[in-house]
């Protein structure tokens, strides 16, 4: 295939819509996770003060968690068309570059602000935009770290146990292989990132705050692990309206091929 009509190659076209919306949001979930909010009362619930492993609180997420299923996605169906090096090579880009976002963000951070736009915001507000920006674009060395590493770990071991899965039950039970790889590289991606962000990185360097205890870590990242699974559930019918929808893109004949491919790649 001649380099000129890689753009009219439909798997090709398929990868980069994929890969664009893989990267995406991952840059994004990283840069708005900054924020927690609570779930019950942004649905209009009364607070739900839970008691896990002896710590009390409310529903509370980081805003990253919004986009995160989007990621689930993505990565479901790359598995599927473009195996373990597609997904591979997509995590160690996607990380990458949201690494490349961060140093660009702590490069902006240290520009030397115009006397005017620090003050610019004040009637909406905002006292110090400078200020502002810095809080919220400048997060934690051991933040950033742990959710890299969280993710990066997540991702390979997503593509693993997807294809494992795949193995094993062939082109049968798209739900498992899909759903299945999502619960458990979820499993380790909630607890790899605060442990690392919150636990490790305060111990050995010293922080802002005192390193998070063990029932602390187990309570959030648990909350925030059954958040993940309910959505890989409800997430599953649209893997298949997806999977439909790419087989009647390429045809059924290179869709088979390509995932057939993808079992040995």
């Amino acid at each position: 295939m001649p380099f000129t009509e890689v753009i009219n190659h439909r798997p090709s076209r398929l990868f980069v819509y994929l890969a664009g919306f893989f990267v995406a949001n991952a840059l994004v979930a990283e840069l708005i996770g900054v924020k927690i909010f609570a779930l019950e009362n942004t649905l209009g619930l009364a607070p739900w003060n839970f008691n896990l492993f002896g710590e009390v609180g409310a529903l509370q997420f980081s805003a990253g968690v919004l986009l995160w299923p989007v990621v689930f996605v993505m990565t479901d169906l790359l598995n599927e068309y473009y195996g373990q090096r597609g997904v591979r090579l997509l995590s160690y880009l996607t990380v990458g570059l949201i690494g490349y976002a961060f140093v660009m963000i702590f490069a902006a951070i240290q520009l030397s602000p115009a006397d005017w736009w620090v003050a610019g915001a004040q009637v909406q507000g905002v006292p110090d935009n400078q200020a502002a920006f810095r809080v919220t674009f400048g997060q934690g060395l051991f933040i950033i770290i742990g959710s890299l590493l969280a993710f990066l770990i997540a991702q390979l071991t997503d593509v693993f146990v997807f294809h494992r899965i795949r193995r094993r039950t062939g082109e049968e039970k798209l739900w498992l292989r899909a759903t299945g790889s999502t619960l458990v590289s979820q499993l380790v991606d909630s607890f790899v990132v605060l442990y690392v962000a919150f636990k490790l990185g305060p111990e050995l360097f010293g922080g802002v705050t005192a390193p998070w205890p063990w029932s602390r870590i187990l309570a959030v990242a648990t909350v925030q692990y059954v958040f993940k699974f309910t959505m890989a559930i409800v997430l599953t019918p649209v893997i298949y309206w997806l999977h439909a929808l790419i087989d009647r893109y390429l045809g059924e004949e290179v869709s088979a091929a390509m995932r057939a491919r993808a079992t040995i790649t």
